[in-house]
């Protein structure tokens, strides 16, 4: 059984028939041994009034063996060389791993496609390498990473949205034709999160066969779901390359972005377990081992009105309502009175800090708190003193006009000297002030992105790459966010490089919900920036208790976004109220399995976190519910021959009136079995619409 490799994870099998070219029989639940009669057992009939020999389905599919739905490469040399044919011509086998170098000599390329397979969380990360072995120019166009699903995968959900909207999910029938998704924004965009889940006919949280992909990359992207005639089943993700982006020369490579995946039996909470236990692992790297600080951000607060007294001021209030980390938001920079001035002059205006920002840092840090500052390096504002001595550091083609995001436009990363300064800048500030923490902001999107005239959403994006990578040799205690007008530029690659997300710039509560829901699938709560917003949402103009607004973002990385000074004492007694409880809880919300219950009640959200010892439950009414009673709380991810103490934390005081009698056990301390937990459950109170409550549960 020399041509067959089996990849094993702690519950996860990967096994690979290795013939021609590499194809995977099977990725799903553990098998313990292969049998010696697999290969037999596993030989597919071919069909009348199709080709006379069998096409498998690989993974780089090729048009040129008979593979009629998307390949997995395509290019020409001049018109050239367009169907390649790949064949084995080495392996690298360990025991997590293995690389195939395959080749066509007649079209002088090589293909080396990488797997590996992490034990301890199932997840698997595919990437592809194309060599051009030729003398002449290679224009490669695509370059995808192809994983195959098993046949009864036939539903399939995937990620849409826009600004103050992210994270929205949809679900449709994946029986025939497919599914694809196209991001053109030059970042990972608000509106297409390279993300999909394809499953059993209703998978659900707690229930189905799911499998789960992510490709991790920040720019230019497309992902696709495809179901052959045949039935069988694949999904593919890679980098969108605009037209002459990838052009090999002689000997030249382009690699593709690390798609990620795994697999599930136990429903979606199946996989955002494992995608959570592989980011804490492989991908998030926090400069010191401690809690992840509560925020105050400035923006709500006080947007470009910076008054260096006051500030402090805020700091005062906010560091008596428990915050831990305080950031100074846009507009401290010099001539930043609005949002078409300044961007690319990263110094400090002594106009509005005519002592400088030390005494600012210096109160911040007497008060306990780490002190942040936001900038947005990749941008430019045409009202600039850098516009106006380097104009030629736009990216933009020449020629055309370029429309303005945001009153703000691109600097070229790809130039050496532009490149050099947004470092200068950013290492100076580093230098200079205690800073140990970056909110670093990316505001619009790529629009006709030219470097020297040639398509540049991809050397942009290893541009940025390597600009956080340097930053960060340099200062490898600063934290940095990610944020782009919100979730517009979320990603397992950015968070290689980054220690947190902005995960929206709505703070509506309500909206919150849907938002994060959403973002958990794949990332960990700890990376995840949610804060209280105030009484009426910036973006909606909803209005929200404190109650649905502080419950909300405890289940994140908390923060808050108002101006302490100005609020009534009453509001800043709120405020500390959910940044204690959150803290009670961090050690478990920022370590634990997050979870996900389905609920009788779509207008209800249930989730929560666990540990072997401990679990948080949040039962949020989003609107008015469906029944005049709640279905009682069922809580499958627990030990079933464990006793347990059961607490209410937090509930919305108003919603008392919706009852002439309340459920005694609110106000008691009950103790019960996981049996009865799981099976009978925990009966609810009537929530009023826009409410949550908390349910902390003890092991004994």
């Amino acid at each position: 059984m020399n041509n067959i490799i089996h990849l094993t994870s702690k519950s996860c099998s990967l096994v690979i028939k290795v013939d021609r070219n590499p194809e995977i029989l099977h990725w799903g639940p553990k098998i313990n041994q292969i049998d010696p009669d697999i290969i037999l057992s596993t030989e597919r009939p071919i069909s009348q009034a199709r080709l006379d020999v069998d096409v498998p389905l690989t993974l780089c599919p090729e048009l040129g063996r008979g593979h009629f739905n998307a390949p997995g490469i395509e290019g020409h040399r001049d018109s050239l060389d367009w169907a390649p044919v790949f064949d084995v011509f080495d392996q690298q086998v360990s025991k997590q791993s293995v690389v195939f170098k395959l080749q066509d000599k007649v079209a002088q390329l090589q293909l080396d496609i990488e797997l590996q397979l992490d034990f301890e969380s199932d997840v698997i990360q595919k990437r592809v390498k194309v060599i051009n072995m030729g003398e002449t120019k290679y224009y490669l166009t695509k370059l995808s990473s192809t994983l195959p699903v098993a046949n009864h995968a036939n539903e399939l959900m995937s990620f849409y949205g826009r600004w103050s909207r992210e994270f929205q999910t949809h679900r449709q029938s994946f029986a025939h034709g497919g599914f694809m998704q196209e991001n053109r924004r030059g970042r990972t965009s608000h509106e297409n999160f390279p993300g999909l889940f394809v499953g059993s006919e209703h998978f659900n949280e707690q229930n189905g066969q799911v499998w789960g992909f992510h490709l991790g990359w920040s720019g230019n992207h497309q992902l696709r779901a495809d179901v052959k005639s045949d039935g069988r089943r694949f999904v593919q993700a890679g980098e969108l390359l605009l037209a002459g982006e990838a052009v090999l020369e002689a000997q030249q490579s382009y690699t593709t972005p690390w798609l990620y995946a795994t697999y599930s039996g136990a429903g979606l909470n199946g996989i955002s377990e494992r995608f959570h236990r592989f980011v804490r692992s492989d991908i998030i790297k926090f400069p010191v081992d401690k809690p992840r600080p509560v925020h105050l951000n400035t923006w709500e607060g006080i947007y470009f009105e910076h008054d260096p007294e006051y500030i402090m001021k805020m700091a005062t209030e906010a560091g008596q309502m428990g915050v831990e980390r305080f950031i100074i938001d846009d507009g401290w920079f010099i001539g930043r009175d609005g949002e078409r001035t300044a961007l690319g002059d990263w110094f400090l205006d002594e106009k509005k800090y005519p002592d400088g920002l030390e005494p600012v840092i210096k109160h911040v840090n007497d008060l306990g708190m780490e002190f942040g500052l936001w900038v947005e390096p990749e941008m430019i504002s045409h009202d600039s003193i850098l516009y106006r001595e380097h104009p030629d550091w736009v990216l933009e083609l020449k020629g055309y006009h370029q429309p303005s995001g945001r009153w703000q436009y691109l600097l070229d990363l790809q130039n050496p000297d532009c490149f050099n300064y947004l470092f200068e800048r950013l290492h100076d500030l580093l230098t200079r002030y205690n800073i140990s923490y970056l909110k670093w902001d990316m505001n619009r999107e790529l629009v006709q992105p030219g470097h020297q005239g040639k398509p540049a959403v991809h050397g942009q994006t290893n541009a940025l790459y390597a600009l956080l990578d340097k930053l960060l040799a340099a200062h490898s205690e600063v934290e940095i966010e990610s944020c782009s007008s919100g979730g517009g530029r979320i990603d397992f690659e950015i968070l290689k490089r980054t220690h947190r997300f902005w995960a929206s710039d709505c703070n509506d509560a309500l909206e919150r919900q849907a938002i994060q829901r959403g973002m958990s699938y794949f990332f960990p709560p700890e990376v995840m920036g949610a804060h209280i917003g105030p009484g009426e949402s910036h973006t909606t103009r909803r209005c929200h208790h404190i109650n649905m607004r502080g419950v909300t973002a405890l289940g994140g990385h908390m923060g808050v976004e108002l101006d302490p000074v100005s609020v009534p004492k009453e509001e800043r007694e709120a405020f500390a109220k959910y940044i204690a409880l959150h803290k009670q809880y961090r050690h478990l919300l920022h370590s634990g399995r997050s979870f996900r219950v389905d609920t009788a009640d779509k207008r209800q959200n249930i989730y929560g976190v666990h540990s072997d010892d401990e679990m948080l439950i949040t039962v949020c009414q989003l609107t008015m519910p469906d029944y005049a009673l709640p279905s009682p709380l069922r809580i499958s991810c627990i030990d079933p021959a464990a006793q347990y103490q059961v607490s209410l934390v937090e509930n919305p005081d108003t919603s008392f009136q919706l009852m002439k009698q309340r459920p005694q056990w609110l106000d008691k301390t009950l103790t019960l079995s996981g049996d009865n937990l799981k099976e009978i459950g925990l009966t609810l109170p009537i929530l009023d619409p826009e409410s949550a409550l908390m349910v902390y549960l003890k092991k004994l």
